[in-house]
């Protein structure tokens, strides 16, 4: 049993390939393989693919090789953080201009897609980020360092997103390099088929396309552009005698095409230095500011001429500073922090919405064309249409399959046919809807899928739930550790009689004896100027010399606490009576338990335990 291959679905709900359907019936076989349903005989004839199916058996099979351990090719395959500081590099890759080269460590954690400079928060190594006037031995070892990261090509960008960086190498000849501003030449238009690494004939004209529309979309959104320039440059008087340095942030002002020296039309792009830094050809000490657009001959005879219209994401703000005014693009690729644990969960992460959106997306193709929503019992016509079983008959609940018909003379007609058209084509489907079969294998699927689905929310709420749970707990511990730190110093602070009744209210005095029993802090009444009271008269009446307990929390008494439990038994006759009868029985068989003095209270660290 196999996956059918352009499936078609019987009336009765049995899916086939078209190949093995179209022998079945070429054999004068006009029922199902399956059940011996009879087959119609026009379904016979023009069978339909179903369609849905189709698409959802291409997504399992896609989900299943993006699953797996990956293509054989692959050998071997080293990450970044086990990666050396400086990779060894063969003699055949040094032949070859080190373009097939192994790269070593990438220093810098920004994203492979960064736009604007790399900051001192993004160099765990220095501590200093990437400063202009950096000079490095070639190419390779800056990309490690994130200024540039194509070690061959002369553009890093995507065309739907904008470039980040470029190098000026000396790979076109029509580049004009004036330091604070250049014209540079975009890629392509060369013939590099087969073997060729480079060519400098160019045999076509260039396009906005690929990378040279990542430089054209920096121009419009007016996004920063990082520059290197290497001494491979032999034209330009601002490039560095030995390896590649790198130059700051630029700003494309436009962009055209021309024709250019070989006959080829050529994207053109006039890049104008705006750095916080100054430049490494300069004695100034402070960087750029904006100045006028050199004049450029060239647009005489230009196409295509972009020029940003709206304001530019970079730009020179009032405090003297070129910054985002608006913010960067959000990055659509990894960081690549170096730690091992921060892959791993990204790559899991990556894996969960992966498997996630594939199931969603097939149940998105497993929806009926009438409710749009997931089919429940699902029917498919013999056009090749899925409905759920309740929308396909509730559309024709109040429809007969026939209509009857007689004469003004009482002669009684034959019946006519009534045609129901598929609601999603104009297809008859009456003889479909007499006796519909539910696809017991699409339904299957579906409740499989959104099984599945339903399984890994439940897991994933859990493991919300475990982990704020966690902290809940950890909150509520914390709630009642400050809480018992700030009793006593509560206790101390009453002194006027309206915190004694707040400190110890009516609620308290007549709650429940097995509520009492279960605390003895609660039966002593820690601040509480009653017990306070019941306190000092006992130790007042007490030997002389004896010291006061350690473990009481109630220090100095004043006057005016005195006076106010002297007053507070008089003022309220029923609760005084209710401590004396209920509370001071269990008082004293609680006091009876610590031989050192009838009147201790446990300490801090007794009643935490």
């Amino acid at each position: 049993m196999q996956l059918p291959e352009r499936p078609v679905t019987t009336p009765c709900g049995h899916n086939f390939c078209l190949k093995c359907f179209q022998k079945w019936v070429g054999q004068g076989k006009l029922t199902c393989a399956k059940c011996r349903s009879s087959i119609p005989a026009k379904m016979a004839s023009q069978p339909r693919i179903n369609s849905a199916l189709v698409v959802a058996i291409r997504m399992a099979k896609t989900a299943k090789s993006i699953n797996s351990n990956g293509p054989t090719h692959v050998y071997h395959f080293m990450r970044n953080e086990n990666r050396p500081d400086k990779a060894f590099t063969t003699e055949r890759a040094k032949k070859a201009g080190k373009a097939n080269a192994c790269s070593g460590q990438i220093f810098v954690t920004v994203p492979p897609d960064h736009f604007g400079p790399i900051l001192a928060e993004n160099d765990p190594k220095r501590n200093r980020g990437i400063l202009v006037g950096e000079l490095w031995e070639d190419r390779m070892e800056c990309r490690q360092w994130g200024a540039h990261l194509p070690h061959v090509a002369g553009i890093a960008g995507q065309s739907d997103y904008g470039a980040q960086s470029v190098a000026l190498s000396g790979g076109y000849e029509d580049d004009e390099d004036h330091g604070e501003w250049f014209l540079y030449t975009g890629s392509g238009g060369r013939d590099l088929s087969g073997n060729k690494r480079t060519n400098k004939e160019q045999s076509f004209d260039q396009k906005f396309e690929k990378l040279n529309q990542a430089l054209r979309v920096s121009c419009l959104k007016g996004y920063p552009v990082r520059v290197v320039r290497s001494h491979k440059e032999k034209r330009s008087s601002y490039a560095p005698e030995s390896g590649v340095r790198y130059d700051g942030i630029y700003r494309i002002e436009k962009c055209w095409r021309k024709v250019g020296i070989q006959g080829f039309k050529v994207c053109r792009y006039l890049f104008v230095r705006c750095d916080n830094e100054p430049a490494p050809w300069t004695s100034e000490e402070h960087g750029d500011r904006p100045r006028p657009l050199p004049a450029i001959k060239e647009l005489k005879n230009a196409t295509d001429i972009t020029v940003r219209k709206e304001t530019p994401a970079w730009d020179f703000d009032e405090k003297e500073r070129w910054k985002w005014m608006k913010p960067p693009p959000v990055s659509r690729k990894p960081v690549i922090t170096g730690k091992p644990e921060d892959g791993k969960r990204a790559r899991k992460a990556q894996r969960l919405a992966q498997n996630l959106s594939v199931r969603e997306r097939l149940l998105k193709e497993f929806s009926c064309l009438i409710c749009r929503k997931v089919m429940t019992s699902p029917l498919t016509t013999p056009c090749a249409h899925n409905f759920c079983k309740t929308c396909l008959l509730g559309v024709f609940a109040n429809q007969s399959f026939v209509r009857e018909r007689s004469r003004e003379g009482g002669r009684a007609l034959r019946a006519q046919k009534i045609a129901m058209k598929c609601p999603a084509c104009p297809n008859d489907i009456s003889d479909f809807l007499q006796n519909p079969q539910v696809n017991r294998e699409m339904m299957d699927l579906i409740e499989s899928l959104q099984r599945k689905t339903e399984e890994e929310n439940v897991e994933e709420q859990q493991q919300s739930e475990e982990g704020g749970s966690d902290g809940e707990e950890k909150s509520a511990e914390d709630e009642d550790n400050i809480a018992e730190e700030k009793q006593p110093a509560e206790g101390e602070s009453k002194n006027t009689e309206a915190d004694a009744e707040k400190s110890f209210p009516k609620t308290n005095l007549e709650s429940g004896k097995g509520e009492a029993t279960k605390e003895p802090n609660e039966v002593s009444g820690r601040g509480s100027p009653i017990v306070c009271f019941k306190r000092k008269k006992a130790l007042a009446a007490g030997p002389s010399g004896k010291k006061r307990p350690k473990t009481c929390e109630f220090r100095n008494i004043s006057a005016e606490d005195s006076t106010l439990a002297d007053k507070k038994p008089d003022e309220d006759a029923d609760n005084s009576e209710t401590v004396n009868n209920g509370e001071e029985t269990k008082a004293e068989a609680v006091n009876a338990e610590s031989p050192s003095s009838p009147f201790s209270v446990p300490a801090d660290d007794d009643s935490s335990q």
